[in-house]
């Protein structure tokens, strides 16, 4: 008996979300066809701009619009103060921000069948925020150079992102401000070209709610330090506030998943060992990692 109410709930709930897909897509079928989408250069535009004019850098992809809208996810909880900062941040006039969003409304060609499909039903609820949040005479940042690999068809074409992104932090004194467990550049050469590496930690979930002693941890760091940033939507309003200070900080969270995905081969999205991978399995297994390099290079936690 129980085993049949569960099916009947499934199969209404499958009905319920199919009429709220066909409702939505009806509606944005329309909006996109009266309004302009935004500007937004390719991944190698980005990369290239971002190291000629030596720029801090916000991302904003599915999770951060729908917080800038006063919506939650996963890792972190709806707050009308991150909300603020993050739509503040979106209509960002300051040259010395780059900041990146989707390159999603236009066309979906480059991407893999199932992460088109994704972008099809997200664009059908929040285009109109990302619309409405957005400049219009702004060329905005590709928030994909994160992300350059698994989403993408013609994944061969990663390995140059990659060597172009490792240009940014080449010689650098580099500072990660990243989850207490993400780990980036643990047990593969991606940060290898810098001049050094230090790390401060995290919490991996509703970093949000430590914002204000990150934001005192990190200025304890010397100004010539580059920040790079893994830590979800705190890492897309970060550089707004750290350039106020003199700081220049990037966003990159993602990259170290995508670079093991990449160096791996493999084709679906996968859990990567010692490592917090929200998209497989999440922190699941992971525990602590006693490498002396790594546990030498952490200077601050913020738990």
């Amino acid at each position: 008996m129980k085993k049949a109410l569960l099916r009947v709930w499934d199969f209404l709930h499958a009905i319920r979300s199919l009429f709220s897909d066909l409702f939505f897509s009806g509606l944005d079928f329309f909006y996109k066809r009266l309004n302009k989408p935004p500007k937004v250069m390719t991944n190698m535009e980005t990369i290239e701009k971002i190291i000629a004019e030596g720029l801090s850098v916000s991302r904003f992809g599915d999770a951060e619009i729908k917080l800038a809208a006063g919506k939650g996810v996963n890792y972190q909880v709806p707050d009308p103060q991150l909300a603020a900062k993050l739509r503040q941040v979106l209509s960002s006039e300051d040259e010395r921000l780059l900041v990146c969003i989707p390159d999603v409304f236009e066309s979906l060609s480059l991407f893999t069948p199932a992460d088109g499909a994704y972008w099809v039903k997200h664009l059908a609820r929040y285009r109109k925020y990302w619309y409405r949040f957005t400049l219009k005479n702004k060329v905005y940042g590709n928030a994909f150079i994160s992300r350059v690999y698994m989403c993408f068809n013609e994944k061969h074409i990663a390995a140059a992102y990659f060597d172009a992104l490792k240009k940014i932090w080449d010689n650098k004194d580099v500072v990660l401000v990243e989850g207490e467990k993400s780990r980036l550049g643990v047990g593969n050469d991606l940060f290898d070209n810098a001049k050094s590496l230090r790390r401060i930690l995290g919490p991996s979930a509703r970093a949000f709610s430590r914002y204000s002693d990150l934001l005192a941890e990190i200025r304890k760091v010397e100004k010539s330090a580059l920040l790079i940033l893994a830590m979800g939507p705190v890492a897309s309003v970060l550089p707004f506030d750290l350039l106020q200070d003199g700081y220049r900080s990037i966003d990159l969270g993602n990259i170290d998943t995508e670079y093991e995905w990449f160096l791996r081969g493999y084709t679906k999205k996968m859990p990567v060992e010692n490592k917090m991978v929200y998209e497989a399995g999440a922190g699941e297994g992971v525990g602590e990692l006693e490498d002396e390099t790594y546990q030498s290079q952490i200077i601050a936690r913020v738990l």
